[in-house]
């Protein structure tokens, strides 16, 4: 069966192996891969940027069908749809130190794009019923950060405003995620275009960032001077600065990127408005599961720019360095 190997930097590093799946030793399962989901992480690793293991399977998220079990597994049967955790050894709980890197599918650790993927058990979640097998292969890193996002510390409720940066896979997701919260949502974006898509997920104000540079001004005259009560902070260019300028007192600043984050930051207005700010590592396979129960009893599913086949892959791994995408970018298998 085949899979996709890092052998080397970019996309002339990408090659296609046949490779035989393993029998599942104790505790692991065997996926039959049916959909990957794209997400920016995967593009660094391509490019080198985040160390690859040599000859690594990339991408991190991935669904399929479980066609084997190790022994001693009963809470996962052959038959069942399943995805994978982005984070793998995370089940609950606060993160442990040593698990962020080494425990990451797709960079140190062999991830999802191939015929076939072996994982532990406690790794994958079951798909609701109702739920696509590509729509759940959208959710274990952007789904799963955004959903971490809404919920640090008081979890974003009916009433509250967020602000959310852009229109990444990210801040997609945090919009539809506070929209189903009650929450009110404030977006920025550089194009009129992805501004009229935003408003059609629920964004009720859309600032756009070229035109208006100073968009944190514009953010405090849509909240009456307050300022939001949540920031989904992927970390652009200069954005954090004035994501903090933008935040009432005692607000929340999610910290999701660290893109290109100012390296001093006054803490004077931090300190003063009494502001969290909170770094966010993806989450767990109970975040994972919740956010797709979230999903699932809304009958909602993620945005979804454009598909392409397996044999294509290297033709949508290029498109993460485009511009012009609005939505996940999922990779489908053919049929068995």
């Amino acid at each position: 069966m085949r899979r996709f190997h890092l052998e080397g930097p970019g996309l002339a590093g990408l090659m296609l192996r046949l490779d035989s799946p393993p029998t599942p030793g104790p505790g692991q399962v065997l996926i039959a891969m049916r959909a990957n989901s794209l997400n920016a992480r995967d593009r660094l690793v391509l490019e080198g940027y985040l160390r690859p293991a040599p000859g690594v399977v990339p991408v991190s998220d991935g669904a399929g069908m479980v066609v084997a079990v190790g022994e001693g597994v009963t809470r996962i049967s052959v038959g069942d749809r399943v995805v994978g955790a982005f984070r793998q050894g995370w089940i609950d709980g606060p993160l442990a130190p040593g698990l962020p890197g080494a425990a990451d599918l797709g960079c140190a650790r062999d991830g999802m794009l191939g015929e076939w993927a072996l994982l532990d058990a406690e790794g994958v979640v079951h798909i609701p019923a109702t739920m696509t097998i590509e729509d759940a292969a959208c959710f274990p890193c952007a789904g799963v950060t955004a959903w971490s996002a809404l919920q640090a510390g008081r979890p974003v409720s009916a009433g509250d405003t967020v602000l959310i940066l852009g229109s990444g896979g990210v801040s997609l997701f945090a919009l539809q995620l506070a929209r189903l919260a009650g929450a009110r949502v404030i977006a920025t974006t550089a194009s009129a275009a992805r501004g009229e898509k935003l408003r059609a997920l629920g964004a009720s104000a859309v600032i756009n960032y070229h035109t208006t540079p100073d968009w944190q001004d514009e953010v405090l005259k849509h909240t009456g001077g307050q300022g939001v009560d949540r920031v989904v902070e992927v970390g652009g260019g200069g954005t954090l600065e004035r994501s903090i300028r933008c935040v009432r007192i005692e607000g929340v600043i999610a910290l999701v990127g660290l893109l290109a984050v100012p390296s001093r930051i006054d803490p004077t207005p931090i300190m003063a408005r009494a502001l969290t700010l909170k770094g966010i590592s993806v989450g767990s396979r109970l975040d994972l599961e919740k956010v797709l129960r979230r999903f699932a009893e809304a009958e909602l599913s993620p945005v979804i720019d454009r598909r392409f086949s397996f044999e294509a892959a290297a033709d949508a791994l290029a498109c993460l360095g485009g511009s012009d995408r609005f939505g996940k970018l999922v990779i489908t298998y053919p049929e068995p």
